[in-house]
């Protein structure tokens, strides 16, 4: 794997050289005119210095992106995008920020959740475009910081397409399935996309938590929780066993504990794909997850016994708008919503056979994304605007 952020830490000294000079590890140049004052104002002969935020490096998903942005874009455009090794908390993402702007970077883009009010105030102070590439902030934290001038905006499923994608989920294995019995993972809770995602689960299979059914109302309680808990579940079906997170000394004998229930059915907000496959196939269990269209979890849906039989997901180049957001506003066009940072929604994708996963697979295989450079050339300049954006990102790109 190329570029892991572990690299650049080794030569961070010659950053911190910089730093005795600015104030909050600004940028050392930032082509603005002005050294080290102001945000990016790249010509555009130069390289845009992308840092990348992550806390999964293994999914299935994470992978697919990243694969996106270092073996197709940077083959298009003049950019270097550069991976942080697995980020586990707000200090370690704070910690990076600071590194990639001591090196001179013009952007962070983030898929990295543990708390990103603090990685936009970072990235204000050391004048650094910051973008949200996966999971939205809530409500309350966009409302406070859309108006900060590094804040670009944030592209993808907002925290009711999380909950709308969990509950289609939970629908499906009701109606169709007509299961009486599941076992549902929670992945990282509190991480609020999986704290939604979970939340629609339990709507979809028709159950209560606490007492309530409101989405507010259950996320709140899972919020206040940091998990589910089964004795607050109730309704026809039953949750035989809840597993969040993930520690490999003691998750998969969680998950053994759980499959021994005997569940119908397990539910995954993400991960199991890329973690719990062959133990589900053992077991004779399917499963479903929310994770990505990849040639992987095709051939999980194809395979005999416990298998994926659920699949929403985005492909790989749906993180294409944020990053020409991003390069928009490196090269001088910060695109804007009434001066606000960008804010669009994104859905998701479902498969429930083999074919219809291998339909968004393979239009978005190596060298001819969905999103391909043609596409994104359209919303990629100093006279793009909001209308012509929005737009873009709006488009149904489902492959026919």
């Amino acid at each position: 794997m190329k570029k892991l952020f572990g690299k650049i830490m080794a030569i961070a000294v010659t950053g911190a050289l910089c730093v005795g000079m600015m104030m909050g590890f600004a940028a050392c140049g930032d082509d603005s005119g002005e050294e080290g004052n102001g945000f990016p104002n790249l010509e555009e002969s130069k390289t845009v210095k992308i840092g990348v935020l992550v806390s999964d490096v293994n999914g299935d998903e994470a992978k697919a992106f990243r694969n996106y942005y270092e073996n197709y874009l940077e083959k298009q455009y003049k950019v270097d995008f550069t991976y942080t090794e697995a980020l586990e908390d707000a200090a370690g993402e704070r910690s990076a920020i600071e590194t990639f702007a001591a090196q001179g970077y013009h952007a962070i883009i983030s898929l990295s959740a543990s708390d990103r009010a603090m990685q936009i105030e970072t990235c204000e102070s050391n004048k650094m475009y910051y973008a949200v590439a996966s999971g939205m902030l809530d409500d309350s934290q966009y409302e406070k910081y859309k108006g900060y001038e590094c804040f670009v905006g944030q592209i993808g499923p907002d925290m009711a397409t999380e909950y709308e994608a969990g509950k289609a989920m939970g629908e499906y294995y009701k109606t169709q399935k007509e299961v009486e019995k599941v076992a549902i993972y929670g992945a990282f809770i509190p991480n609020p996309m999986h704290v939604y995602r979970a939340a629609g689960i339990l709507a979809g299979l028709g159950l209560s938590y606490g007492g309530q059914t409101d989405m507010g109302a259950v996320v709140g309680q899972i919020f206040a929780d940091q998990g589910v808990t089964l004795s607050k579940v109730e309704g026809d079906i039953t949750v035989t066993a809840y597993v969040q997170g993930f520690n490999p000394d003691v998750t998969f004998g969680e998950i053994g504990g759980a499959v021994a229930t005997s569940p119908d059915a397990f539910l995954s907000v993400g991960m199991a794909t890329t973690f719990f496959s062959s133990m589900f196939a053992g077991a004779n269990v399917d499963y479903a997850d929310i994770d990505a269209f990849t040639a992987g979890n095709v051939a999980q849906m194809s395979q005999e016994g416990g298998k994926l039989t659920y699949l929403a997901g985005k492909y790989a180049s749906s993180i294409g708008p944020v990053f020409a957001a991003v390069y928009n506003a490196v090269h001088g066009n910060v695109i804007k919503d009434n001066g606000n940072a960008l804010s669009l929604g994104q859905g998701y994708g479902v498969a429930t056979t083999a074919e219809a996963a291998e339909k968004f697979q393979v239009a978005d295989s190596g060298d001819t994304p969905i999103i391909n450079k043609a596409l994104l050339d359209t919303v990629i300049g100093k006279t793009v605007t909001l209308e012509t954006f929005k737009a873009f990102v709006a488009a149904d790109r489902t492959p026919a």
